[in-house]
Parts: C-alpha cells; sequence; structure tokens
C-alpha cells in the first residue's frame, strides 16, 4: 500500500484553512479551497439578529437536592434568527438559499427545558447544556443538582418529528432562487425485521427509523437516479430490484401492491425479506437548513449565560447568575459537540467563548449536519450504514494533526485555535468505539505506526472493557440480537461520574485534570485486532471482526473533512486506502489492558468486553452496539478447560472479595477516577451482596 505525507507539504495559510464551505474534491486532497458560495445580502434597513423566549410551562421538580433545595423545570421555545452575511454563519451549508424573514435573516425555534434552583442564590453559577439524542429530554443530574447547577437541554437536530417528550428544532427548507425545489441524490437503507407486504417508511436505516424523511421529487420510479437493490452482508454484490416490483407507496395487507402513492414510503411487490438489507438510491427534494442547529445552540447558550431579556424584554430565568458554561453530549451527541467545536460554533457573534467545557462522551467521529441533505442521526457499522455519512469528518484534535491517508492537514480544534475559544475538552470512550465505531484513528496516525500527543486543553478517558451502552445491566444475548449476553460493567456510571466532576473543577478552578488513559502503541495495549490474545474461554469465540474505516469519495462539491457541502456520488466511491483500526489489548482474563479500569474489571467477576456477534445465520455483523459477558466459574473445580481463575481462586471467600473492592475503590478515588461518595457505596454493596460463601 502506498503512504501518503504531508510532512513536507507547503502548508496553507490559517485564512484559507478556516474559509468557509465548498468542496476540496471528494475524498481528495489539496489545501485550496474555492471561495463561500454566494449570498443574497439582506435588505439595507436589516437589524441586529433578535431572540424571543417562549416559557409554555413551569413547574416544581419532586425532591430536594442537598444544600440547594427545590429545582424547577422550565419549558418553552428559543426562537432565534442567523445572519446569512455575518462570517460567523459564513459555514452553514444553503443558508444563502433559505427564506427571510422581514428583519433579513434566517429564522429557527427551538424547543428546550431548563432546570434551576428555586432560589437562585443557591445557583452555583454553572450552566451545563445537555444535548438531546434524536428529540429525548435529558433530565437534570442529581449528584450535580445537589451542587448547584443548571441544567439546558434544547433541539438541535432538525429532523425529529413532533410527539410528546420530544424537542423539535424547527429550521427552513432551502429553495432555488425562483422558489422551485431544490434536488439531489439521497440513499437510504431498508431494514425489515420480519417478512412482510407492509411499506416500509423512509428515511429507514438502523438509527434514524424514526425520523423525519426527505420526500422522493418523483413518483415514478423509472427516471434516471432511481435505484433498489439488496443483499445480505455489506461486501455482498447489490441485486438489483426493478422498478416494476416497488413503488413510492404505503401498502399493507388490506392496501396490497402498488399500494397508495406516498413521498416517504416504499412498497414491494413480494415479501420484504429480513435476511436482506434493501439499498435505495433516488432523488430527494426540499432539504433542510439542518446547519442551523449549531447556530442555534452557539445563540441561545450565549443568551442564558450573557443576556438580561429577549428582544421583546422576556426576562432570562437565570440572567446574572451564570460565570461557567458546560456541554455534554452522550453517543450521536457527543459526535455532535465535537462537530459543533470542528466547525467554529465555540465562537459565539461578539467572538467570545460559548462552552468553557465540553464532554463528548462515547463519541468517535462526527455528526453529519451540515451538508445539503444532512443525516445528523446516522451511524456506521459492519453491515448496516457502513458508509453512512459522518464518517469522513477530521478525527484527530490537534490543529497540527496530519492526515496521511487523505492528505489532509488540520484537527478538530484548528478552527477554535485560531479564534481563541477552544473549550477544556474531555472526551469518553467505550470499547464499542474500537470495534464499530472506528475510534483508533483519534488516537494515532491515520496508518497506525504512532501515537498521536493530544492538545494539552484536551482529556481522553478510555474506560475499560465497557460497551457503547454505558452501565446498562447485562442482558441474554438473545434478548440483544446477540450471539452472547452482553457487557455487565455497570461499575463504570460512578467513573463518568467522577469525570464530569474533574471537568467541572478545571473549568471553574482550574484544577489540572487527570492525565489521559488510554490504549497505546507504545506499550503494546493498542493492537491490530488480530493479535488481540482473547483467552480460550469455553462458548466463547474472538474472531477480530471490526468495522471497517476506508478513503471515500462523495463528489467533487463535498468537502469530507467538514462534512460539509453537496454529496453528488451516492454511494461513495472507494478511494483505495483504509485507515488503521486498532483495538484494545486485554489481559489473560481477557479484560482490557490499559484506560480507566473500573470496579468490575479492576477486582473482575468475568469478562467484560467491546464487541459481541449477531446471532443471526449468513450475517457478518457485529451485535450493534452491545458488547459480551463471559462470567467465572465459582470454583477451581468447575473451571474444566477455561482458562480463567475461578472466583475462590482469586478471592479465596466473600471477605477477600470485599477487600479487594475496597483497595480497588480507594484507589480510583486517589486517582480522581471515583468520588468518595460512590466508592463507600460500592464497598458496602459488595458486602451486601455475596459473591462467595
Amino acid at each position: 500500500m502506498k503512504r501518503w505525507s504531508l510532512l513536507a507539504a507547503t502548508v496553507a495559510s490559517a485564512a484559507l484553512f478556516l474559509s468557509a464551505c465548498g468542496g476540496s474534491g471528494g475524498g481528495g486532497g489539496g489545501f485550496v479551497l474555492p471561495p463561500p458560495a454566494a449570498t443574497t445580502p439582506p435588505p439595507a434597513t436589516a437589524e441586529a439578529p433578535k431572540f424571543k423566549l417562549s416559557i409554555s410551562k413551569t413547574e416544581d421538580v419532586p425532591g430536594s437536592f442537598g444544600s440547594v433545595g427545590a429545582y424547577e423545570k422550565i419549558s418553552g421555545t428559543f426562537t432565534g434568527e442567523v445572519d446569512p452575511k455575518d462570517a460567523h454563519n459564513a459555514l452553514i451549508q444553503d443558508l444563502s438559499l433559505a427564506p427571510l424573514n422581514a428583519n433579513g435573516k434566517v429564522e429557527y425555534s427551538s424547543d428546550f427545558v431548563l432546570f434551576k434552583p428555586k432560589d437562585m442564590a443557591k445557583a452555583s453559577g454553572v450552566l451545563r447544556y445537555d444535548a438531546p439524542n434524536r428529540g429525548n429530554i435529558v433530565n437534570l443530574d442529581p449528584y450535580f443538582a445537589s451542587r448547584g447547577y443548571v441544567f439546558l437541554t434544547a433541539a438541535w437536530q432538525g429532523d425529529v418529528p413532533a410527539a410528546t417528550g420530544k424537542l423539535t428544532l424547527k429550521v427552513p427548507v432551502a429553495k432555488n432562487a425562483d422558489g422551485s425545489s431544490i434536488t439531489g441524490t439521497y440513499r437510504a437503507e431498508l431494514l425489515p425485521t420480519a417478512a412482510t407486504n407492509d411499506s416500509l417508511p423512509l428515511p429507514g436505516g438502523p438509527y434514524n427509523a424514526a425520523m423525519q424523511a426527505y420526500a422522493t421529487a418523483s413518483l415514478d420510479n423509472t427516471k434516471p437516479g432511481y435505484v433498489l437493490t439488496r443483499r445480505i452482508n455489506e461486501a455482498d454484490a447489490r441485486q438489483l430490484i426493478p422498478a416494476s416490483e416497488w413503488t413510492f407507496a404505503k401498502c399493507s395487507a388490506a392496501a396490497p401492491f402498488p399500494g397508495t402513492p406516498d413521498e416517504t414510503n416504499v412498497c414491494l411487490r413480494d415479501k420484504w425479506d429480513p435476511a436482506y438489507m434493501y439499498e435505495l438510491v433516488y432523488v430527494a427534494k426540499d432539504p433542510k437548513v439542518m446547519g442551523l442547529g449549531l447556530a442555534a445552540v452557539r445563540d441561545m447558550i450565549a443568551f442564558f449565560h450573557r443576556e438580561a431579556s429577549d428582544s421583546a424584554g422576556t426576562a432570562n430565568p437565570v440572567a446574572a447568575a451564570i460565570r461557567n458554561t458546560i456541554a455534554s453530549g452522550v453517543s450521536q451527541c457527543g459526535n455532535f459537540m465535537k462537530t459543533f467545536v470542528h466547525l467554529g460554533f465555540n465562537e459565539d457573534r461578539a467572538g467570545r467563548k460559548v462552552f468553557d467545557g465540553v464532554f463528548a462522551q462515547i463519541a468517535a467521529r462526527q455528526t453529519n449536519i451540515n451538508m445539503r441533505f444532512s443525516i445528523p442521526g446516522g451511524g456506521g457499522g459492519v453491515r448496516t450504514d457502513h458508509t453512512a455519512f459522518g464518517q469522513a469528518g477530521t478525527r484527530g484534535l490537534s490543529k497540527d494533526y496530519v492526515d496521511d491517508v487523505a492528505q489532509r492537514r488540520g484537527g478538530i480544534l484548528s478552527r477554535c485555535g485560531a479564534s481563541g475559544t477552544c473549550p477544556k475538552l474531555f472526551i469518553g470512550f467505550s470499547g464499542t468505539e474500537f470495534y464499530v465505531l472506528q475510534g483508533s484513528p483519534l488516537l494515532t496516525d491515520a496508518w497506525g505506526t504512532a501515537d498521536l500527543v493530544q492538545p494539552d486543553n484536551a482529556r481522553i478517558y478510555y474506560y475499560a472493557s465497557t460497551h457503547h451502552l454505558l452501565g446498562l445491566p447485562s442482558l441474554p444475548g438473545a434478548n440483544a440480537g446477540a450471539l452472547y449476553a452482553t457487557n455487565a460493567n455497570a461499575g463504570v456510571v460512578p467513573v463518568v461520574r467522577a469525570l464530569y466532576q474533574n471537568l467541572e473543577d478545571w473549568v471553574v478552578k482550574g484544577t489540572t485534570p487527570p492525565d489521559s488513559q488510554v490504549p497505546k502503541l507504545a506499550d503494546a495495549t493498542l493492537v491490530r485486532p488480530r493479535q488481540v490474545k482473547f483467552p480460550a474461554i469455553p462458548g466463547a469465540s474472538y474472531t477480530g471482526l471490526v468495522n471497517t474505516y476506508s478513503l471515500l469519495d462523495w463528489g467533487p462539491n463535498y468537502r469530507p473533512q467538514d462534512e460539509t457541502g453537496i454529496a453528488t456520488q451516492v454511494p461513495p466511491a472507494y478511494l483505495g486506502r483504509d485507515y488503521a483500526i486498532l483495538v484494545p489489548q486485554v489481559d489473560a482474563d481477557g479484560n482490557d489492558i490499559a484506560g480507566v479500569r473500573s470496579l468490575d474489571v479492576a477486582v473482575p467477576v468475568g469478562t467484560n468486553t467491546g464487541w459481541n456477534y449477531t446471532n443471526q445465520p449468513g450475517r457478518i455483523d457485529q451485535a450493534g452496539l452491545f458488547g459480551s459477558y463471559f462470567p467465572f466459574v465459582k470454583t477451581a473445580a468447575q473451571r474444566g478447560t477455561d482458562p480463567r481463575l475461578s472466583l475462590q481462586e482469586r478471592y479465596v471467600d466473600q471477605a477477600g472479595y470485599v477487600a479487594a473492592v475496597t483497595a480497588a475503590a480507594n484507589d480510583l478515588v486517589a486517582k480522581r477516577f471515583m468520588l468518595r461518595v460512590d466508592a463507600d457505596a460500592a464497598i458496602s454493596n459488595a458486602a451486601a451482596n455475596p459473591v462467595l460463601p
């Protein structure tokens, strides 16, 4: 494989790197970007952007939270304006094609929920923004409520349908200058779970099924640009389904094929076969200006942090009470927070820092929110969503990051580094991020030959032997579509809480947090999948299956490192180069060596992994985002061929187990990876729940 290098390349100026939008040529390289797309200037009478706060409900939160006491929950809507001429907004895809209001601005409206102490004199001065995952409200955290936090959860994703308990963001649809619909190529994966003649709704996919779809531009599927295929595994050849065998329609047993014409449903003459995944490429219409979600979060945080009232005089309910701001995003939302920083939105319209600290949890990549026909909820996997949007964005953090596979320079912190608005950044990883979500390029060079040196304002913490669903109790594999019982490492939850405390202390007090805790090439704790020394546990088989990461080309108008622009090559073309994917090395028990080892790993009662495999015959796939669990037997006599020591051989008796938990908990507290209150609770729990006589 040919290796490319930028180390001797001429580096473009910072101003050129930070220029707004446009493509740099598919998945290729180069540093020269075309000028930003022309924008329509607002009317000469335009005023500064206006923001409106509408409070629909205020209610008491049950319970009391330490010395802070009672909290209240405020629900409402934040309506904002974005100036297309403001350089802070220039990167937003299709902003120039959105309708303008009388003030010459583009409007958005975001639902929010704010939790605050009823007595704001007891507020700590910290506002924590929790990005909602697919519109789901994030409730306050009782521990941090007892510390006087103000919590804000507000919509950022413009394709969430309105529903009870959901936070929605209303953004406009981009139109051509003559008012006609914009159209473009779009792709959806339709994944039937049972044999059925019922129609399947768009947008499909493993993570987007409940989101609003982009409608087809035509019901005539015989036109160019409309193709439906099927295959069992991602690498299989696609089998064409003739246009005569499917329609854009709703159908059911009562209304069989061809059904009732519908722009966002697909009907098949034969039954959908759950053994297959179906890929639909079609011409979609009416793209939303989804990137407004970035501006919405930026402007809302700036408002609640700094403003006394909105443009109509409605009071900010936390006015003058906020001194520091912290963002938290989990999974999809952690990817969103990384994208928010990467695209420069941690700088507000006045040039000030938006978030002082950001915690991106179980977030290996970025979120595709700022392209035409954006798909913010796309995932990525071995079989489904394998080449979904959201995977091309820059992985490295440093402004000096070099991507030799794509021939690009610059990392997630490049823009904020240039403007002096970078937050203090925590990134938390589970094992699934390595096996399923292509996580290792955050830690190594693109070829996987050297560890990266991370910026001083960033810390990366790997939660050893965890899976993506942090803290979820173990389930039988069949309940999760998995081959093995799912990961049982619930002990990671106190570790995460301690890290949030460390981030607060870094932001508020300037207390330096613990060093990054990650597997490394240098000490052989980060290895190629085939080099993992997984023990020969009876009934378990480690295959080394990982989600690969290829360099892809979506066409010349798409800027992959920013996930910005217009994709014209769909599906994307493979460019013949691949990033290295590495995984954590394990100890003799099969538990990960490196990272923060929670009590379930430091004092194990079994083996926990970040991988698990599908239980569906014929499929080559991981079991979604689940890891595995293989318990230890209790006595040496029960071990048989199991190479792992029994519980009795490890701890002798229950007193020995409790002593081991106590020592490990105290060690985690000393290293600031566990709070004293959680350590004491864990020790008490170990004493109360025997694992040995």
